[in-house]
């Protein structure tokens, strides 16, 4: 196994894999991996059309199956974009790009995610470069370095309140990253893939407040979640997406039916998995708290 990276996190791989580092978006790429074969490579950080078109250029006819990993974001940056998405609805006018600061970082993300796997569909088509593309939501797992769903479960065992800016009722749709892993060994090499693209998510649809009460029983803490206007979150100096992750509106809300139907995806139940993360948590307490956890007091004073 061979890990393409810059190294800038770590991990418990030691010496288990070949390491290259380098970066991608300069010489590095075609350095490091131009003369190498793969039986298969799987791609978390292509972000751009740049990415694919000089993946599919370095690695064509050097590797027999290409698993990028895309977004549900493309879907949500098409006009009128429908929820649940499926694959159909890719196709579309973009919407245009927004004026603030923060939707408008969201868009280009979501925009380029689409010029990525148009390059890829594009290799495809004129030269058959194997690829397939998976397009996953919000990930929560035992490993996620963004700590997202950890910053729910600091303030819960505080017992102070859990701010919900905007209120708890919007319906969630996330992916866990053990059924990720799962779906990605499980079509490496299957050529019916090539050039397709499936989304991947759980199938329960609960609201944030369901969802976060159903982490608090695993805690056996109270759930003390309290709906607070985002604008009122943002007047204390305090950014609602710090302390709550999972209340920002660019939440892309996946139908996962299609990779159901043609590739046997089954994803973990959503207790399952949730299980396993809070317990993951309990047994190896982080020694720092997440970033935002430094203004829990501001919070409280808001609640």
């Amino acid at each position: 196994m061979t890990l393409f990276n810059r190294g800038t996190l770590p991990d418990t791989l030691g010496d288990r894999v070949l390491r290259l580092r380098g970066d991608r978006t300069t010489a590095d790429f075609e350095r490091l991996l131009g003369g190498r074969s793969f039986d298969a490579a799987v791609d978390f950080a292509a972000y751009d059309g740049t990415d694919g078109r000089r993946a599919a250029e370095i690695l064509g006819g050097r590797v027999s199956h290409y698993v990028v990993i895309s977004t549900g974001q493309v879907y949500l940056v098409r006009e009128s974009c429908p929820r649940p998405a499926r694959e159909a609805d890719y196709d579309g006018p973009v919407m245009k790009e927004p004026a603030g600061a923060f939707d408008r970082g969201q868009w280009d993300y979501g925009v380029k995610k689409r010029a990525l796997e148009d390059a890829l569909a594009q290799a495809w088509a004129t030269s058959r470069f194997p690829s397939t593309r998976l397009r996953i939501p919000m990930v929560s797992g035992e490993r996620d370095h963004f700590r997202r769903l950890e910053r729910y479960l600091w303030r819960m065992l505080d017992g102070g309140p859990v701010l919900l800016p905007d209120g708890g009722d919007r319906l969630t749709r996330h992916v866990y990253s053990g059924s990720v892993v799962r779906a990605i060994l499980a079509l490496l090499g299957r050529c019916e893939t090539f050039g397709q693209a499936y989304n991947l998510a759980q199938d329960e649809t609960p609201t944030l407040r369901e969802l976060l009460t159903l982490v608090a029983e695993r805690l056996c803490a109270p759930a003390r979640l309290v709906d607070v206007p985002a604008e009122r979150v943002r007047a204390a100096s305090l950014d609602p997406l710090l302390l709550s992750p999972f209340s920002g509106s660019w939440m892309s809300f996946l139908d996962p039916a299609r990779a159901k139907a043609e590739l046997g995806f089954r994803h973990e139940p959503l207790g399952s998995y949730l299980d396993k993360i809070v317990t993951s948590f309990l047994a190896h307490p982080p020694a720092d708290p997440p970033p935002g956890y430094e203004h829990r007091d501001a919070e409280r004073a808001v609640a």
